[in-house]
């Protein structure tokens, strides 16, 4: 059953549409866009993509590549933080270069390339796109065109040590704030344990924070906008969220080496047994899960929703599209290498081999899938429930802003109140363009 936040997302994805349609330079002929409006050519593609983590992604290009020597695709990785990624795509359009064919985009991504022409429309008739989770493919299209196809999905969880949970006595995953808080301590209170971080998310100065600071305001019953496209951060709610991350680093629950937290990072700080809880995205559970001696964890940790202010807490929705770039050549290729890597064997593949959240509804049912990772009932319903970033052609400049307000309040280099008090007017100044 989808929850309130994702009633409340959906209406946020109709606000941002209508006022991404008030933008003077979202459609305009001096935009800088090369659409032809043709997906033609055939031949090797270039494959725009942050770093395959776990070799599948190459793998599953290998397998294409094995079937089509006439149209292979090499992979470009790309740096690991997103907004490098973003910087590395952005410059590719801005140059009208042919380098990249697919880009492997964030999904609030959609709405800066789609409106500056930067990516192709695509045909939706051409994908079965009523089998894929419905929150993915809103992430995937503007103005009700589709521009790119979802691929990862990504709701955030909470990692966390049930041995050492079990051993403290404690019996369940903390469901609010305070029931983490509880918990740390009585792990902290064991021999041996008093150095462990109690929590860590992605805190550096990048999109990863701009998703930890929205998942704390709406787990404080807050919001980044409301119903009507309007910034409500300047709010007593947006205050507790913000509050519990800068009193976190304040009290020492959350590290001081966390706010230089990117998802690696803290993924490794876990798996390494330095902490307790940690909010991150599903790709963790495989990492963590490793046998190969990679993690110090295998078999001592479980999964479950983010904790709230007073009950179960909101994920950010995340995941990743791939679109086609408006100027690159045999496009014919790149949407059938899409469909190819969006379908129901590749996208299985990917999960048995990344944990990743796939985009299809169905293997979140898949008997096989469901025994070997527990974890997807919670990460279906987070992802169902979650709450979009706010989509906006310049996107680039909400994000700076938000990781510029939380950013600054964490490192205690302005106070909440002066950090969301200027985050409510750049906001404004910004969604009224």
């Amino acid at each position: 059953m989808i929850g309130k936040a994702s009633v409340r997302g959906a209406a946020l994805l109709a606000v941002a549409a209508v006022v991404l349609a008030g933008c003077g330079d979202s459609g305009s002929d001096d935009s800088g866009g090369g659409q032809s409006g043709a997906l033609e050519g055939r031949g090797p593609i270039k494959f725009a993509t942050g770093k395959d983590t776990s070799g599948n992604m190459q793998k599953l290009v290998d397998e294409w590549n094995g079937k089509h020597p006439d149209e292979k695709v090499t992979i470009t990785e790309l740096p690991e933080s997103a907004d490098d990624q973003r910087d590395a795509m952005v410059r590719n359009a801005q140059a009208k270069s042919k380098e990249f064919t697919i880009l492997n985009m964030d999904v609030v991504w959609t709405a800066e390339f789609a409106a500056n022409r930067w990516v192709e429309e695509l045909p939706q008739d051409q994908f079965d796109l009523d089998n894929f989770l419905e929150p993915a493919v809103n992430t995937a299209k503007y103005r009700d065109k589709l521009y790119a196809v979802p691929v990862y999905s990504d709701g955030g969880l909470l990692f966390y040590r049930k041995d050492l949970l079990d051993a403290a006595g404690v019996t369940e995953a903390p469901k609010t704030w305070d029931e983490m808080k509880t918990a740390c301590d009585k792990v902290k209170a064991l021999p041996g344990n008093a150095a462990l971080g109690c929590y860590a998310g992605q805190f550096d100065k990048y999109e990863g924070l701009t998703c930890n600071f929205s998942e704390a305001v709406q787990s404080a019953g807050g919001s980044i906008l409301d119903e009507s496209g309007k910034p409500t951060v300047d709010t007593q709610e947006a205050k507790d969220g913000l509050n519990f991350l800068v009193d976190g680093v304040k009290s020492g629950q959350i590290p001081q080496a966390a706010v230089t937290y990117q998802e690696e990072p803290s993924r490794r700080a876990f798996q390494d047994g330095e902490l307790i809880f940690l909010r991150n995205w599903p790709y963790v559970y495989a990492k963590a899960g490793a046998t190969d001696g990679s993690s110090k964890i295998n078999g001592k940790f479980e999964v479950a929703p983010l904790p709230g202010k007073s009950g179960p807490g909101v994920s950010t929705l995340g995941g990743h599209n791939f679109g086609i770039s408006a100027f690159a050549e045999n496009k014919a290729t790149a949407l059938d290498f899409i469909k190819f890597f969006t379908s129901e064997e590749a996208e299985k593949s990917n999960l048995l081999a990344t944990s990743q959240a796939p985009t299809r509804a169905n293997l979140y049912d898949d008997k096989e899938l469901v025994e070997k990772f527990p974890y997807l009932t919670t990460l279906k319903e987070s992802i169902l429930t979650a709450v979009p970033r706010p989509q906006a052609v310049k996107y680039g400049d909400v994000t700076a802003a938000m990781q510029e307000a939380a950013y600054s309040a964490i490192n205690g280099q302005a106070s909440t109140d002066d950090a969301l008090k200027d985050l409510q007017s750049k906001l404004e100044s910004l969604t009224t363009q």
